[in-house]
């Protein structure tokens, strides 16, 4: 399709989207509008969030409608994964120096999330009405929904450019991406500290496509966002992924997961596909992959 690019930067990455035809001021204004509205309910870099205030205070707080699917598929993944991954992680991350300053300077030894404790065992839901989603936290508790939420927002981004009347658009928000049209697009696989080399390519047609890798968020001496919950550490051994499928909140949290399970383990959470980059450079994939991995025997 014809390209017009919409650039800005929101919630510490860089956006950009692409239409046939340039996004109107209102248009923007009101995809905008979604981002700041989205950041200042989760946000843990902000003092006024509703985040940082469970974190504080616990108790009782209203979340949007969209919080249900996305606690929902918290707990999918926590299950899968056996508590490796799950939103109470963020005081893990704070510790390690991933905070609100950013000092990226760890405080200790990695913090491990509460032992035993699942999110549903902090976080009491009523059930969502119009108005939204009642939560109450137990205790306060610092929760960080980095490993779905992009992806998440992503999807509310595109819902809105679909309400302003965009129909065929690609909103990528630092290599979460989703896009609809009658063209499919070619996205390049990048290898972790190369940029300019790729493992392959997907042609992304009316779907999302989630990457995340060890070097997006990394500091100091081999730290980096993706961390064990268990061990508060971050992992090894997986050093990218990328997953495709219908909806981008859902590929984002299981590109997170494959750090953190055997492929096998996350089948059936939705359809998708998969590749997972390891460490020694030897790569897993799913054979329905829309594109084509080098040096695999795929090309």
């Amino acid at each position: 399709m014809p390209r017009a690019e919409t650039r800005f930067e929101a919630i510490g990455t860089r956006w950009r989207i692409d239409t046939p035809t340039p996004l109107t001021d209102a248009t923007q204004a009101r995809v905008r509008a979604v981002v700041d509205a989205y950041d200042v309910v989760w946000s843990r870099f902000r003092a006024d969030s509703v985040v940082s205030r469970i974190a504080r205070d616990g108790g009782t707080h209203a979340l949007p409608g969209h919080a249900a699917e996305l606690l929902d598929l918290y707990d999918v993944l926590e299950d899968r994964t056996d508590g490796a991954l799950t939103p109470l992680v963020g005081r893990s991350l704070e510790h390690l120096g991933y905070d609100a300053t950013y000092r990226l300077h760890p405080a200790g030894a990695p913090l491990p999330a509460p032992r035993g404790v699942r999110t549903r065992d902090v976080l009491t839901c009523r059930q969502p009405d119009e108005r939204g989603l009642t939560v109450t936290a137990a205790r306060p508790v610092l929760l960080d929904v980095g490993a779905a939420g992009k992806g998440q927002l992503v999807d509310l981004v595109a819902a809105e450019l679909r309400a302003c009347g965009v129909g065929e658009y690609v909103v990528d928000a630092g290599g979460d991406m989703v896009h609809r049209g009658p063209d499919a697009v070619r996205v390049g696989l990048q290898v972790p500290g190369h940029p300019g080399r790729v493992l392959g390519v997907v042609d992304l047609r009316d779907a999302a496509l989630c990457a995340s890798a060890v070097d997006r968020r990394s500091w100091g001496d081999g730290l980096h966002h993706v961390l064990d919950a268990r061990t508060g550490a971050p992992v090894g051994g997986v050093v990218a992924t990328w997953v495709v499928g219908e909806r981008a909140m859902v590929a984002d949290g299981l590109a997170t997961a494959l750090f953190l399970a055997d492929p096998d383990v996350l089948q059936g959470v939705a359809e998708h596909t998969y590749v997972q980059l390891r460490a020694d450079g030897g790569a897993r994939f799913a054979l329905a992959l829309p594109g084509r991995l080098f040096g695999t025997g795929q090309d």
